[in-house]
């Protein structure tokens, strides 16, 4: 069997204007043993160095695909790995000015985000146990106090469920630690609180079935202090619909922190002239507190401030023009709206929905090449998971309808589709300051937050979306007048599913939907490859999951109202200004403080240097 070892790489991370410096521990597998001079001597080459290869794999490989065994055995690799060089690392680091663990809860805080690195917690227990020597309830007291747990997405793959046998052979040590936590626990429900075994079934560790599997959601719950959700209404999503039976025992546990993200790379760094002219407005005291940015809101009637903002704007968006042609060879028109939606490719963030639009568009255009409308740049970006399938398609189909839209010569500078390639934080760095228009058009009670949304926002991109996520929060501070929401609400969703919920009839029954629809379906935008889309279609017509047909006349609706907006240059403008004067509640300075606060509990100091 490979074996490997832990390789420390440190990368220091400074602050902004601060004479503290972090440091950041990343981990690389290496394998204990270089070569096999036995193999090699033989003359089999390969596995000379085989066993090398699939050690350093497990820090290698990005997402390995988990249809497999073989991937599903190199991810738990990957999470425990990391946990594991992780907690031994912060062990080693306390044990030099600590004698005991007394100490460890009060001096260590462990987030965990999501489930994926959750078998920290009987890893922590295994070290407590076998290492230490602690007893039970020592190191269980220990574990718990030290231990806090995000949910960031509601969506099955996030809520990870290992199979036992799997566990069992990789890690059996933490499979028997797993199996006293659960029974010590259910014990303990049982005794202090009046519940049926169908409650006992829903909040144990252990989910029975023909095969049984660890939630490591239930895990995280069991084994940390604090649970947070990411928005709002996530987290009361969390409280009443994924843990509702977690959140009757335990209510104190639960704790919202609304997600953020930094002004300083996301406005000051990938957006200078913008940044530069609020410099010279209001002062730069936003780049450290954003509450300052507020100030803005007095320039909305300020014409030549105005006349800067859109030219700045123009600026951005003539870069990206400027790379797009550079690297698909696309001209763009630097008139249109630019309509962006970057996230990860996911059903449940519609991005099959915005197409739908795109496609829309296009046969009015056909109807009428002479027609007046709005013309518009409609992008996309991001990645997708290597085993998704339905994500793959619609990046497909993407790229087929782009094709035919943007050699159509009926079209010309009104229309134009592209799915940007090769997605990186460098290219957001280009697309996002570029944005009028912000796509955040999830089904609601799906998203957990979103975090592109408020960079599209400080940016001065107005947001089209629905009542999802940060959305909600986020309509709350900029006003219901610079931000366009559309589709049913969250209990709207769940009703429309309960109430046998039959995509036809709205395909039946809108004409524009129908015919985009069977304009995919009849392979018009795959002519060289027929039927290629036809699982999405089935999937759409049958099932829609996601409710893409309930919400799409709202969402073109919207879209229109979204183009009526953007002739008015000047109320546009005045919009954009507003929505990055009213974004400083999502500065991730906000949200690190409610961590430190809430959960962590500790708080600031001063480090005086002489």
């Amino acid at each position: 069997m490979a074996k490997w070892k832990w390789h420390a790489y440190d990368v220091p991370i400074p602050g902004y204007d601060t004479n503290t410096v972090n440091n950041l521990r990343l981990w690389q597998a290496r394998a204990t043993q270089e070569f096999n001079f036995k193999d090699f001597n033989s003359g089999n080459y390969l596995a000379a160095v085989e066993n090398k290869n699939m050690s350093e794999n497990i820090s290698k490989v990005l997402y390995p695909n988990d249809t497999y065994i073989e991937g599903k055995y190199l991810r738990l690799k990957q999470q425990y790995f990391f946990v594991s060089a992780s907690l031994q690392d912060i062990i080693r680091k306390y044990k030099i000015t600590h004698p005991t663990f007394d100490q460890f809860a009060e001096k260590t805080a462990i987030q965990l985000n999501d489930t994926h690195p959750v078998i920290a917690i009987p890893e922590l227990m295994r070290i407590l146990l076998d290492q230490e020597h602690l007893t039970w309830d020592a190191a269980w007291s220990i574990t718990t106090k030290t231990f806090s747990y995000t949910n960031h997405t509601v969506v099955p793959e996030a809520l990870e469920e290992w199979p036992v046998r799997l566990l069992t052979q990789l890690l059996p040590r933490h499979m028997q630690i797993i199996f006293e936590i659960n029974q010590r626990f259910l014990d303990n429900v049982r005794l202090k609180y009046n519940v049926t075994e169908d409650v006992i079934g829903n909040l144990s560790i252990i989910k029975e079935g023909p095969e049984q599997r660890v939630r490591m959601a239930n895990l995280a719950i069991v084994g940390s202090h604090a649970i947070n959700g990411v928005a709002a209404l996530h987290t009361e999503i969390l409280k009443t619909l994924i843990f509702p039976h977690f959140y009757s025992i335990f209510p104190e546990k639960f704790f919202n922190v609304t997600n953020g993200i930094t002004q300083r790379r996301w406005l000051r760094a990938a957006n200078p002239k913008t940044s530069e002219q609020i410099n010279k407005a209001i002062g730069d005291g936003w780049i450290k507190d954003l509450t300052k940015i507020k100030k803005l809101e007095k320039f909305t009637g300020d014409a030549k401030f105005k006349e800067e903002w859109r030219a700045n704007k123009l600026a951005n968006k003539l870069a990206l023009i400027e790379y797009i042609k550079g690297e698909h060879n696309v001209a763009v028109n630097p008139e249109s709206i630019f309509d962006i939606q970057v996230k990860r490719f996911h059903e449940y963030k519609r991005q099959l929905l915005n197409v739908l639009h795109v496609i829309t568009l296009y046969h009015k255009i056909k109807d009428d090449p002479t027609i007046d409308m709005v013309p518009r740049t409609v992008l996309f970006a991001g990645k997708a998971a290597p085993a998704y399938l339905q994500a793959k398609l619609v990046i497909k189909l993407i790229n087929n309808v782009a094709h035919v839209i943007n050699n159509d010569p009926d079209v010309k500078d009104k229309l134009k589709l592209l799915f940007l390639k090769n997605y990186s934080v460098t290219l957001a760095e280009k697309i996002i300051p570029a944005a009028d228009l912000s796509e955040q058009i999830s089904t609601a009670g799906f998203e957990a937050s979103g975090t592109g949304n408020m960079k599209f926002a400080l940016n001065g991109a107005l947001t089209i979306g629905t009542m999802d996520g940060a959305n909600v929060e986020m309509r709350e501070e900029i006003g219901d007048d610079n931000i366009f929401i559309f589709g049913m609400l969250a209990d709207e969703v769940l009703k429309l599913k309960n109430s046998n919920y039959n995509p036809r009839e709205y395909y039946e029954s809108i004409p524009q939907l129908k015919r985009v629809i069977d304009s995919i379906a009849n392979n018009h935008f795959s002519r060289f490859e027929p039927g290629i889309f036809q699982i999405l279609i089935d999937g759409l017509m049958n099932v829609d999951y996601y409710c893409l047909f309930a919400d799409y006349l709202s969402y073109i609706e919207c879209q229109e109202k979204v183009a009526e907006t953007f002739r008015d240059k000047d109320a546009w403008t005045r919009k954009s200004i507003l929505n990055v004067a009213h974004v400083a509640k999502f500065s991730s300075d906000r949200s690190i403080q409610d961590y430190a606060q809430l959960i962590w509990k500790v708080k600031p100091i001063k480090i005086n240097i002489e």
